[in-house]
């Protein structure tokens, strides 16, 4: 049995210097945006104030929470939050650059630190 052929170069390794995902980090903060007005319009949506006039006093006023929206809410905001880690870290990537050659002597490069 013979051993299977190795390719002769390796695979290159993925750039990290993309400028395309700057744009794939402005489409996310744009999302977070919206994401943060659907969140702001459903916790509206969650809760309802009722006032009940009493005669000769003030009114009574009472507050009546939704779970399915506050809950939507709070499902929206932390969508929002990871779409927003994930900006910062594609702007990350399109901004850094890091030399990859590595160096031609290992032995004289570590002579040199000493």
């Amino acid at each position: 049995m013979t051993a299977p052929a190795l390719a002769a170069e390796p695979a290159p390794a993925p750039k990290l210097h993309q400028p395309k995902r700057a744009l794939a980090a402005v489409v996310e903060v744009l999302l977070v945006v919206l994401l943060g007005f659907a969140a702001h319009w459903c916790w509206q949506h969650g809760i309802q104030r009722f006032a009940y006039p009493l005669d000769g006093r003030p009114p009574l006023v009472a507050t009546r929470y939704h779970g399915n929206w506050i809950a939507g809410s709070i499902a929206l905001v932390t969508v929002a939050g990871v779409l927003l880690l994930d900006a910062v870290r594609q702007t990350v990537l399109a901004v850094r650059t890091r030399d990859r050659k590595p160096p031609k002597d290992v032995a004289q490069t570590t002579d040199e630190l000493v």
